[in-house]
């Protein structure tokens, strides 16, 4: 009865086109977002990716550094120092796709000041690497410290 109401209002409106008996489809699956959370490659085929990576600079698009989550990325950017010693500032520039191993890289702005070089750098991360604690520093730039992992 309520079909018949709706319908006859419809049509009323002039919307009787609108209406159907057909059921809607069946949703699809969800998507594989699993690239999002770690879904990375990861065992050998991991190593192998590292390996070749590493003949890049890094923090480049070929060689992201791997840290853990957004805290590890931040964590990271704090102990980086410019030639002169200053921290660098920096700002997300936002997602790259799919880098190197897998699993989304971000790309971050960093700016050194008071005559500090790089004068300005982007630099890329790979945030899907919780087991990987980062030491080394992109060019130019130093590393103080081994700050708590987060």
């Amino acid at each position: 009865m309520r079909l018949a109401a709706t319908t006859a209002i419809l049509l009323t409106l002039g919307l009787g086109a609108c209406v159907t008996s057909t059921p809607p489809p069946p949703r699809s699956e969800a998507p594989d977002l699993s690239f999002l959370t770690g879904g990375r490659v990861s065992g050998p085929e991991l190593a192998a990716r590292i390996r070749k990576a590493s003949a890049f600079p890094l923090g480049s698009r070929d060689n992201p550094v791997r840290v853990n989550m957004p805290a590890g990325q931040r964590a990271y950017l704090e102990r980086l120092r410019c030639s002169n010693g200053v921290r660098p500032t920096y700002g997300r520039v936002g997602s790259f796709g799919a880098g190197v191993f897998g699993s989304i890289i971000d790309g971050y702005r960093l700016v050194c000041a008071d005559g500090g070089q790089p004068a300005e750098s982007l630099i890329y991360m790979d945030m899907y690497h919780a087991d990987h604690y980062e030491t080394a520093a992109p060019p130019g730039f130093t590393i103080i410290g081994r700050a708590a992992q987060p």
